[in-house]
């Protein structure tokens, strides 16, 4: 049998494993297409993005039998864009702005649930821009679309809210505006008039558990695989970790695919990949959705490996592919598994970073673990690319074990034998408190 060739915007080394790692990848030759630096760093284009994966795709000497990729915006319209022009299975363009752009996703979900916070448009054009009619602090603030939460601010009171509505209208052009480009693409509805993609969207703040779900939609039927729960540091919003399975009760669950399949299933979602944020309130049972993502986690990928046997990045091979994406279930070699975010809550130069070998030792040395560093050597923390805006990511630490205690334990002895250390700053716009 040839091998099929399938193409990845942002392939990263990080994920090669996983990806190699799908069934029958012997029969499949993975390809980059645009590197992460390209895609993330600095202005973004999508026109000049979409030029440069053409001018690549249209030089190879093959088939092109699939365009697949695992990042959000812009890889995540990119997919359909060029899977449209090389006709190659994806979900339409607009179902994936539906999930992206922040604001026209609450309109959509509120059609059809309304398990979601009270929300609204902010008028960044107003002299004192104020709070929408009917959403009451706590909130959160955030632009219609962003990378890893960068720009999202929790805020209390008149004086964050003008803090966060400031830091929103000098940063959200970034990405806001390469997403004017993709909107032109669409026959927007009279609801998104005017709207664009610069918006700044109003929540109310949700409190509870955060839950999220991963799934896919075949041929017009929507599946839930897999519930993970989120952890955060204490008293802070920032993921501390990932953990699958969930713990959730089965009545919660049962809500969770309830609502997701309704939504994606409105969104007009197909032949692809999906993951849906929830928060659980364990007092009353309810859930509230905070955000839908047109693509798969690939933060998840391992752990999904390590518990059911199979990464999560076979769904989405699959589907490109026009196979069945049927995942197989706890038939891994643990029982529940992690991902951990080893972070820094101040700024800094970072030192004695481990090299690969360093990494692979420690591996080798406490089974059922993988590592991935963030910063180089002598990297400032207050610069890494994609943080959120209150820590800075030192590594991603995943764990795979028969308990909670299991999995702690190892993130314990990994963490000690990173041996970071740390230059101290001076503060720069972020909660200094260290961890």
């Amino acid at each position: 049998m040839p091998e099929k060739n399938v193409f990845v915007i942002g392939l990263d080394e990080a994920n090669l494993p996983t990806l190699n790692a799908v069934p029958d990848a012997k029969e499949l030759r993975f390809h980059p297409l645009l590197t992460i630096e390209e895609l993330q760093g600095g202005e973004v284009s999508v026109a000049a993005l979409l030029e440069k994966a053409r001018s690549v795709l249209d030089a190879f000497d093959g088939t092109i039998d699939a365009i697949v990729g695992y990042w959000d915006f812009p890889v995540s319209t990119l997919v359909p864009m060029l899977s449209e022009r090389y006709s190659t299975r994806s979900t339409s363009l607009e179902s994936v702005v539906k999930c992206e752009h922040k604001y026209w996703s609450r309109l959509e979900q509120q059609k059809v649930t309304d398990r979601h916070p009270r929300f609204g448009r902010v008028d960044l054009e107003a002299d004192d821009p104020r709070p929408p009619e009917g959403v009451r602090f706590p909130m959160w603030l955030k632009p219609a679309l962003a990378y890893s939460s960068e720009l999202a601010f929790g805020v209390k009171d008149m004086d964050e809210f003008r803090t966060a509505v400031a830091e929103i209208r000098e940063g959200m052009s970034r990405v806001g505006r390469p997403f004017e480009y993709v909107l032109d693409r669409l026959t927007l509805p009279p609801e998104m008039d005017g709207v664009g993609g610069e918006v700044c969207l109003a929540e109310e703040e949700m409190s509870g558990i955060q839950v999220a779900v991963e799934g896919y939609v075949h041929l017009g039927e929507v599946t839930v695989y897999g519930a993970l729960d989120s952890i955060n540091y204490p008293d802070s919003p920032c993921f501390l970790r990932h953990q699958y399975p969930s713990a959730l009760p089965e009545p919660a669950i049962r809500q969770l695919h309830d609502v997701t399949r309704r939504v994606m299933s409105r969104i007009g979602f197909d032949s692809a990949t999906f993951s849906v944020e929830y928060f659980y309130d364990p007092r009353t049972g309810q859930i509230s959705l905070l955000e839908i993502n047109p693509r798969h986690s690939q933060s998840h990928a391992e752990l999904f490996e390590y518990v059911d046997g199979v990464p999560n990045h076979h769904c989405m091979v699959s589907l490109a592919l026009g196979r069945d994406p049927l995942m197989p279930h706890r038939a891994g070699p643990y029982a529940m598994a992690a991902k951990w975010y080893h972070r820094w809550f101040a700024n800094g130069v970072v030192h004695d970073v481990p090299t690969a070998d360093d990494l692979r030792r420690i591996e080798r040395e406490i089974p059922g673990v993988r590592i991935d560093i963030v910063p180089a050597e002598g990297a400032r923390l207050s610069e890494l690319p994609g943080q959120d805006s209150y820590s800075h990511e030192l590594a991603h630490i995943f764990t795979g074990g028969d308990s909670e205690q299991d999995l702690r334990e190892k993130y314990d002895r990994c963490v000690a034998a990173l041996g970071l250390t740390f230059d101290e700053t001076t503060p720069g716009g972020r909660d200094q408190k260290n961890v």
